[in-house]
């Protein structure tokens, strides 16, 4: 390995190499009885068994929700703030100290995986039961979907832009259009032109690295073209 001057002089003093200033919690976003298992080849029933009796971030934090309502105003993403994961009894402990450093991250889920997404959405309000999200003034709907929607959270194309800005930070621009493209098809957007004008420096990325600004646009609109006429 080579060590350069700087780094040479950094080491020789001791000085730190890294710094962490905050601790990150993953948070779990499945739907019932969906939660991933890690098993073994020929011990998959009893990692199912097991799965079944442990909880989950998420269902811990519904039963944290029905047993105790002073936790009725934190959301799943600021849960981790005031209370600690305690992974041997998979049971959301609230925290003496600290808290201040902690960020609860959840997972970015694609809108092609759509009741996960839209259960993801729901989230930040308070729930005590998968039930209990599905369920909006007193009507249990059918899909976190519909839950949505009665919520009044899927008006206009709010919801399109935040998958694409969601999207655009771990995929690629190909994979972005076919996004875009599915959203145009099977979506409904109301304003096409303008959730273009508003991704267009990511959907079109590639192209321009390719070819140039200028007929890159044209390059990523005939491919999403392409892809639309595949989806008829």
């Amino acid at each position: 390995k080579y060590v350069s001057a700087p780094e040479a002089m950094w080491r020789l003093n001791e000085f730190n190499l890294s710094h962490k200033s905050h601790t990150v919690v993953r948070l779990a976003v499945h739907l019932p009885q969906q939660q991933p298992i890690v098993y073994q080849d020929g011990q998959e029933a009893q990692s199912i068994e097991r799965a079944a009796l442990r909880k989950t971030t998420l269902t811990s934090w519904l039963e944290l929700n029905k047993n105790y309502p002073s936790a009725h105003n934190i959301s799943y993403s600021d849960i981790s703030q005031y209370y600690m994961f305690d992974k041997s009894t998979t049971n959301w402990k609230k925290r003496q100290r600290g808290g201040q450093n902690v960020i609860g991250k959840l997972p970015v889920v694609s809108i092609l995986d759509t009741e996960r997404y839209y259960l993801r959405v729901l989230l930040l309000r308070k729930s005590v039961s998968f039930d209990d999200i599905l369920t909006v003034n007193g009507l249990r709907c059918i899909t976190f979907q519909q839950a949505c929607q009665e919520y009044g959270l899927l008006r206009g194309d709010q919801q399109w832009h935040d998958a694409l800005n969601d999207t655009a930070q771990f995929q690629s621009p190909r994979q972005l259009r076919m996004l875009f493209a599915t959203i145009c098809g099977f979506g409904e957007v109301e304003d096409v032109p303008d959730l273009w004008v508003q991704h267009q420096v990511s959907l079109c990325e590639d192209f321009v690295h390719r070819y140039s600004e200028q007929t890159g646009p044209h390059y990523a609109l005939a491919d999403i073209e392409e892809l639309l006429t595949s989806y008829n």
